[in-house]
């Protein structure tokens, strides 16, 4: 399927390519994500621009890293890779503002290999609506 609706021959609308990703994998709530993180079997990627980071805070422990960056830093193979991308195993789970561009990115991710990544539903907004730990940015 190359992005066109079989059925009609029309290309697919954004919610309806977000339905398809999304049935790749298990998303994962707040409350489980921060569980996982504070356990070691996730690594937090917050994917959100610097605006929203200095705006609303950031997820402690959370690696930082551009959308625009992420398959570039998490691929266990690439040349530009992080040292926290350790191979294809590695769970990931991506953070955005409201958990629509982290599906995406998710689904980019499991086209490199990495079949564990999964993306925060409700994204950073369900993160803080959770009462789960958030820090300031410092003012600049």
């Amino acid at each position: 399927m190359s992005g066109t609706n079989e059925t009609s021959g029309q290309s697919a609308g954004i919610d309806e390519l977000l339905e398809r990703v999304r049935a790749g994998y298990e998303r994962v709530e707040a409350p489980a994500a921060y569980e996982a993180a504070r356990t070691g079997e996730a690594l937090l990627v917050d994917i959100r621009y610097a605006a929203l980071r200095d705006r609303d805070g950031l997820v402690p422990g959370a690696l930082v890293v551009e959308r625009n960056e992420l398959e570039w830093r998490l691929d266990p193979r690439g040349s530009h890779r992080l040292p926290e991308a350790t191979g294809h195993d590695l769970r990931v789970v991506v953070i955005c503002n409201e958990g629509y561009a982290s599906s995406l990115a998710a689904e980019s991710l499991h086209r490199l290999g990495l079949r564990r990544a999964t993306d925060l539903v409700g994204g950073f907004q369900a993160w803080r609506a959770a009462g789960l730990p958030v820090t300031r940015t410092p003012a600049a």
